[in-house]
């Protein structure tokens, strides 16, 4: 780093007009001795900066003969402009010589390929599944991170006392997490309060999926992550046949696998649905015939789903009696799982390159 060269010792027994002469020629020749960008900008700084070579020069001009003064300033600003010019006269051939081959690089040595990219597992799924509803009519929709209570759970049929509402299960912003449900901020838990917002915005009737990362409060194992990937697909219409249903789950899953899945759907519970199915697969990283990811099941839940409460469809401005539907949410992480037969979900958040390159 240069330093402060303006003292007594360096100029000692000169006048102001000597002393500016003697920073001129010492600045031109720090200027032309720089030789990369870096050094440059810490001669431009000593040169002219706020506690450059002229900061103790202006402190004399006061004791100058009143006629010498306006001299003394002109010389001043003369030789600041010459040396922006020098410095970026310098600059352009600093620039310019740094991008020359070096007199020693040898053309003719074959160079090395750069490694190819590619997407990652579960964004490559996403798209594949985009694909798929597509070809089935249905639009893609996007929302926030952040959602409110009043959506993550009021709207969707939540109990007050609900547990998912605890921070125990979900991420409540600090500073935003008290008031009314609507002024309360968490990281989406789930999906499904982002449909009810595009049911209130969109016209009947519906046919969209709805991809994104959520968030839960929760250990992580072999398959749970705190932030993991869901893709949510809702149809809403005034004669829907629930048998329907099952017949999108196959031809997603055939459409993603490539060939027919084992399906089974079990009676279950969630406050958004009415009635409520846990959709299962079979387990493709053993075949269904029992490992770790499966618990030695041989089978794999991936979705909720069933027909949307007719609450959700009030919240959403709907007359249930006139509408019904059919919902579903699959696990996007654990649908890659069974893509790839990996049995462990935390590495394909990891950002261990030596995994993901395994599927560029």
């Amino acid at each position: 780093m240069y330093r402060q060269v303006y003292n007594q010792k360096s100029y000692g027994g000169m006048n102001v007009k000597e002393k500016l002469e003697k920073i001129l020629k010492d600045g031109e020749a720090k200027i032309s001795s720089a030789f990369s960008e870096a050094e440059l900008k810490e001669v431009k700084t000593y040169l002219l900066g706020k506690q450059g070579v002229f900061t103790e020069i202006m402190k004399e001009m006061p004791k100058l003969d009143i006629s010498e003064r306006p001299e003394m300033g002109k010389k001043v600003n003369q030789i600041k402009t010459r040396f922006t010019e020098l410095i970026n006269q310098r600059k352009n051939e600093i620039q310019l010589n740094s991008s020359k081959v070096p007199a020693d690089f040898d053309v003719t040595v074959p160079g090395l390929a750069p490694s190819g990219g590619g997407l990652h597992p579960i964004t490559q799924m996403c798209y594949d599944l985009n694909d798929a509803f597509r070809s089935m009519g249905f639009e893609i929709f996007e929302e926030d991170d952040i959602t409110s209570e009043l959506y993550a759970f009021d709207k969707l049929n939540f109990p007050a006392n609900h547990p998912a509402r605890e921070s125990m299960d979900t991420y409540w912003l600090t500073g935003h997490d008290s008031g009314t449900s609507a002024d309360k901020l968490c990281l989406r838990p789930h999906l499904t309060g982002g449909s009810v917002r595009y049911l209130q915005t969109h016209k009947p009737p519906y046919r969209f999926v709805y991809p994104g990362r959520v968030y839960r409060n929760e250990s992580t194992d072999a398959r749970h992550e705190r932030a993991f990937f869901q893709y949510e697909a809702l149809i809403v219409d005034k004669d829907f046949n629930f048998a329907s249903g099952k017949v999108l789950i196959k031809s997603i899953l055939k459409k993603v696998f490539g060939r027919d899945v084992p399906v089974r759907m079990r009676a279950g519970f969630f406050p958004f649905v009415e009635p409520g199915f846990e959709i299962d697969m079979g387990c493709l990283v053993c075949g269904g015939k029992g490992c770790s990811v499966c618990k030695q099941v041989g089978w794999i839940e991936i979705m909720p789903g069933g027909t949307p409460h007719p609450n959700v469809l009030r919240a959403g401005g709907l007359d249930p009696d006139e509408y019904t539907g059919f919902y579903i949410n699959i696990g996007l992480d654990r649908l890659v799982m069974m893509r790839y037969g990996v049995d462990d979900v935390r590495l394909f958040h990891s950002a261990d390159l030596r995994f993901l390159e395994q599927f560029n």
